[in-house]
């Protein structure tokens, strides 16, 4: 298995806002709550900027960065990405960041037959939804919910399922 990134996207700089510096930030997270509980986000680079406050807006988040100051101070930083410390974030158990998911090998719990590969996941509110690509280039959709995925070994490269019945019936 990869080794796991240390920064994951948070948000995208879409906007600057009011005369002071401030963005607005597209939330790539749960929720654009989320994203304003952050006191230190991150450049790609990884190099670290302070958030003086934040605010939601709609579903958008307002931030005021350090030295960023102006409207022109924030134009500049239109269309970059926001990144946070895995380490900032404390998951609950059973939850993982979509970027570990990535990439796992989805296999039956108890036949041990290779569904195919995690290429992504929806969040649909409800539940998520994991998309899983076959050998043969089909894309799987398997519910994230308790009765079908049994275990998820990051570590390991592996998820293990157990498919409702016809679930993968077409």
């Amino acid at each position: 298995m990869a080794e796991r990134k240390q920064y994951l996207e948070i948000g995208k700089i879409t906007s600057i806002v009011g005369l002071k510096g401030e963005v607005k930030v597209y939330p790539m997270c749960d929720s654009p709550e989320l994203l304003c509980e952050f006191d230190t986000l991150y450049w790609k680079s990884g190099t670290p900027v302070a958030v003086e406050h934040a605010r939601v807006q709609k579903n958008m988040a307002v931030l005021k960065l350090a030295g960023c100051d102006t409207p022109e101070d924030a134009q500049k930083l239109r269309n970059h990405v926001l990144y946070m410390d895995r380490n900032d974030v404390e998951l609950e158990e059973g939850s993982w960041f979509i970027a570990d998911l990535i990439g796992l090998e989805v296999r039956d719990t108890k036949t041990g037959e290779v569904y195919g590969t995690l290429t992504d996941v929806t969040e649909t509110g409800a539940n998520d939804v994991y998309h899983v690509k076959t050998a043969e280039g089909k894309v799987l959709l398997v519910p994230a919910i308790p009765d079908v995925v049994d275990s998820v070994d990051i570590d390991g490269g592996v998820m293990l399922i157990t498919p409702l019945n016809g679930l993968f019936d077409i």
